[in-house]
């Protein structure tokens, strides 16, 4: 039952810190760049989410409680796969095809580099599990 709760807590703060960090992220570039249409914000969480599921992966004397927290709640509740598809589709739905491609491109990849260097990261210091 614990491991629930810890995963709901978890999620719960991934899901808020997303709102905010899309949102800002989406705000700032388009004050920068009006009119543009690309989800900077989904991309950028879904790198950096990437990044710390990396990180915490390869995290030595991390409690398997504090894993659930972390890595299942926090960063299951902050990375955005399905606002990713979405988003996706309405590129293609508005025809626009290569900011679709480029997304799916620079997701996937960015998402790979980024889990790769957090747990490239954590062996450089010694920290792996």
């Amino acid at each position: 039952m614990m491991a629930y709760l810890y995963v709901a807590a978890g999620g719960a703060l991934g899901s808020v810190a997303r709102y905010w960090m899309a949102g800002t992220v989406d705000t700032r570039l388009q004050a920068l760049f009006p009119g543009a249409v690309f989800p900077w914000g989904t991309l950028t969480v879904n790198v950096l989410g990437s990044l710390i599921i990396g990180i915490l992966a390869g995290l030595q004397g991390v409690t398997d409680s504090a894993r659930l927290f972390l890595m299942v709640g926090i960063c299951g509740g902050f990375t955005t796969f399905s606002s990713f598809s979405l988003q996706t589709l309405g590129l293609i739905r508005e025809g626009l095809l290569l900011r679709a491609g480029s997304n799916i491109a620079l997701s996937v990849l960015l998402c790979l580099i980024a889990a790769w260097a957090g747990l490239a990261l954590m062996q450089a210091l010694g920290r792996t599990a």
